[in-house]
């Protein structure tokens, strides 16, 4: 059965590492394995990820996801990709805008490459996590329209974990709705009824660099 857990808080976070303590709070009262494993959407996700990991006694690791931007309109994403599965993609949205998905080759293929630098540099060497019959919380800043995340929880699906808890500090109502369709469980402290961006919920929303995240990986190993 999935789940939707929420936590009302009409107040910002300092920062991601604040948001990353409250998220953790409430986390060990819905992870029942004793070392879960962690897994954060980089770049912003990491910082909140590690908070979880540190209070759940959790293994921290990461799922790589790019958003595919319609064409012409970089920002506006139409689906996204996760490590190496397929594309997940907004098929009634292309039909508005009038884009297949030969449409999207090139994009697709960019982002694909996007995804192996970035695993690359951020595992230093190391394969991807073993998902294989544990308890995965998978963790970012907060969740806008939900493209990269369902991305990445169906990759997670295809490796068989025993139980998938999606969470994030903010959320817009819309996309946790439909990500509760891909999660067993969704945790969100925030979810505001006028939600525009991730950064309103947080007083510093500074950037997170590649440097940012290999920083933080190597400190928690």
């Amino acid at each position: 059965m999935r789940t939707i857990t929420r936590t009302t808080t009409s107040t910002r976070f300092v920062d991601r590492e604040h948001a990353g303590r409250e998220l953790a709070g409430v986390l060990t009262r819905h992870v029942h394995d004793d070392r879960p494993l962690v897994l954060a959407l980089p770049r912003g996700g990491v910082p909140v990820a590690v908070e979880v990991a540190a209070a759940t006694g959790g293994d921290l690791d990461i799922v790589v996801a790019r958003k595919i931007g319609a064409p012409g309109q970089p920002e506006f994403g139409v689906g996204a990709l996760a490590e190496d599965g397929p594309p997940v993609l907004d098929r009634p949205t292309l039909a508005d805008l009038g884009v297949t998905e030969a449409d999207l080759t090139e994009t697709i293929r960019s982002e694909r490459a996007e995804i192996g630098r970035r695993t690359r540099r951020y595992r230093d060497g190391r394969p991807a996590p073993a998902v294989a019959g544990r308890e995965v919380i998978l963790v970012d800043d907060g969740l806008a329209t939900g493209v990269t995340a369902r991305a990445a929880l169906r990759w997670l699906r295809e490796q068989g974990p025993r139980r998938v808890v999606l969470a994030a500090p903010t959320c817009a109502g819309q996309a946790e709705r439909e990500l509760a369709k891909e999660a067993d469980e969704i945790v969100c402290l925030h979810s505001p009824p006028s939600f525009y961006a991730v950064g309103q919920a947080y007083a510093d929303f500074r950037q997170v660099g590649d440097d940012d995240v290999i920083r933080l990986l190597r400190a928690h190993r």
